[in-house]
């Protein structure tokens, strides 16, 4: 029996969580004492593991600063979260798509470079955290655009790469499709252009979750 299994990355593609996601830079910023980058570059990072993109957005930091950053990060996302402050709202439609797919008789799965505690407290919110057969995170594997996030959900589902197709909004997300020899589909709804996710690999451009299931069907 063929296993189709379609991946999705989380922020940007899933659920919109530039507003806590950027807050938290700039907490981190500070305590490391760093002057904290424009919003827009640190949304452009958002799918990074939280070490690369430090490298990427400080990269004249020292160590020792980005370690800081680093743990300032994570206690300021976990310190929104115990408040009720977090924002990770669904984008509208995400829902019934990833019923469709399953109707449809996909298996579903997660790459992102979220932490396992992000990730699994996100789905618990949305009441999600059954629909997915692999989640895989930064917490356990090199960052994106390498290929082993999609390399083990495709083992997870005992699924072949020329019947899975990788779905997100960034070039990190395209590169690491065409990495792992996975369909890569973008959304224009994420963090980085339309032209730059087809340039980067995307085989498709989905413009609403509706159109993306027409895509992956």
């Amino acid at each position: 029996m063929t296993v189709k299994l379609a991946i999705f990355d989380c922020d940007g593609t899933l659920v919109d969580g530039q507003a806590s996601i950027c807050e938290a830079m700039e907490t981190a910023f500070a305590t490391a004492r760093l002057i904290a980058p424009p919003r827009n570059d640190i949304r452009r990072i958002v799918g990074l593991s939280l070490p690369q993109a430090l490298h990427q957005l400080a990269p004249e930091a020292s160590d020792d600063q980005r370690r800081i950053a680093v743990d300032a990060y994570k206690d300021a996302f976990r310190t929104s979260r115990m408040e009720g402050r977090l924002q990770e709202p669904l984008y509208d439609g995400i829902a019934a798509l990833l019923d469709r797919l399953k109707t449809a008789g996909w298996e579903l799965a997660v790459a992102t470079g979220k932490s396992d505690r992000g990730l699994f407290s996100c789905l618990a919110m949305h009441g999600l955290s059954d629909h997915f057969i692999s989640l895989q995170t930064a917490d356990r594997h090199p960052s994106k655009p390498h290929p082993a996030m999609l390399e083990a959900a495709l083992g997870d589902a005992m699924a072949e790469p020329e019947n899975a197709v990788m779905i997100g909004d960034t070039t990190f997300d395209m590169e690491m499709a065409a990495a792992a020899n996975v369909r890569a589909i973008g959304v224009d709804w994420g963090y980085h252009s339309p032209g730059e996710l087809l340039a980067f690999g995307a085989d498709a451009l989905a413009t609403s979750p509706a159109h993306l299931g027409d895509l992956i069907l």
